[in-house]
């Protein structure tokens, strides 16, 4: 059961793992389990579910990213997050990972994507495992005497206790959806197609097209829409007045429904640049309509720190 739980939740389920390491960790405290095996459980079920999302990003790149935010509960952009991360701090992220929500199944398929060594993959990544394992089952071997009263509360409750259980993780669910949905309510807004964009090129129409894509990112794809220009979505407030105010504006990630692109039209917004819009569809939406681009080179060459 805790092979199942630990695996479920790095497969990306949103299934916490930690009450089950927990309860594992209070049963090696009154000796009703094996801690090297409790550990060796742990540890194990993280690298399968790891591995596999790692030949999985290997393989698909970064539409594995989309694809596993596009369906994860956290409001904002994982896959720009989490590429921030690995670029900021590399092989310590996969180390890190276990404990960052929304974030541990989403770091394998980075480094497959970034082509990482498997070996020294596992080896950090098994390296995370260990502390998540020591972590959480010493914390239930500590606390042994506290977990052992809820367990009996809820092994007096009956049906009743696993019923609390059961509605607490659809609450967690249910809350963590309707905030997403109610961030990318606020972040609706007039997108700007691709078609319209491609037309107003063809026409010598001005624009300002921004590209809000990590570096990371940027070295995977540096293909950019035709004018585009590089700008961190962190330095975007210091430099928003490089940033005309005479023509159409146009801002785009790489993110699942737009959410940083947005967020950075609306923030452009504040500073008095009305005609900014993001770019439906993204960089992929541009690609998928087989319109021209650009290489954009980086000047400072972007690398994995180890």
């Amino acid at each position: 059961m805790v092979f199942a739980a630990v695996f479920i939740e790095q497969i990306g389920l949103p299934l916490p793992s930690v009450p089950w390491l927990l309860a594992a960790g209070a049963l090696v405290a009154s000796g009703k389990m094996s801690l090297p095996v409790a550990m060796v459980v742990t540890v194990a079920a993280c690298l399968v579910a790891d591995v596999i999302w790692y030949y999985i990003g290997r393989r698909g790149g970064s539409k594995v990213l989309n694809f596993l935010c596009r369906i994860s509960l956290e409001p904002d952009s994982c896959v720009r997050r989490t590429e921030n991360l690995f670029e900021q701090h590399g092989m310590g992220s996969i180390v890190a990972s276990k404990f960052l929500p929304g974030l541990g199944t989403v770091i394998p398929p980075l480094a497959g994507m970034f082509e990482i060594p498997l070996l020294r993959f596992v080896l950090l990544d098994g390296l995370g495992a260990v502390i998540y394992g020591v972590v959480f089952l010493g914390l239930g071997y500590v606390f042994s005497n506290q977990l052992e009263k809820i367990g009996a509360w809820l092994a007096k409750m009956g049906g009743w206790g696993l019923a609390v259980v059961v509605l607490l993780a659809v609450a967690y669910v249910a809350f963590k959806f309707l905030e997403r949905q109610r961030v990318l309510r606020k972040l609706r807004m007039a997108r700007v197609t691709p078609e319209e964009i491609f037309k107003k090129q063809e026409a010598g129409e001005p624009l300002y097209i921004l590209d809000l894509r990590s570096a990371a990112a940027l070295k995977e794809d540096p293909t950019v829409l035709r004018g585009a220009i590089y700008m961190n979505v962190g330095d975007v407030e210091r430099r928003h007045r490089e940033i005309p105010r005479d023509r159409d504006v146009v801002v785009y990630c790489s993110c699942p429904n737009e959410v940083t692109a947005a967020k950075v039209a609306l923030l452009l917004q504040r500073k008095g640049i009305a005609r900014v819009r993001p770019l439906l569809g993204g960089i992929d939406g541009w690609r998928e309509r087989n319109y021209p681009v650009a290489t954009l080179t980086i000047e400072e060459e972007v690398t994995v720190k180890a």
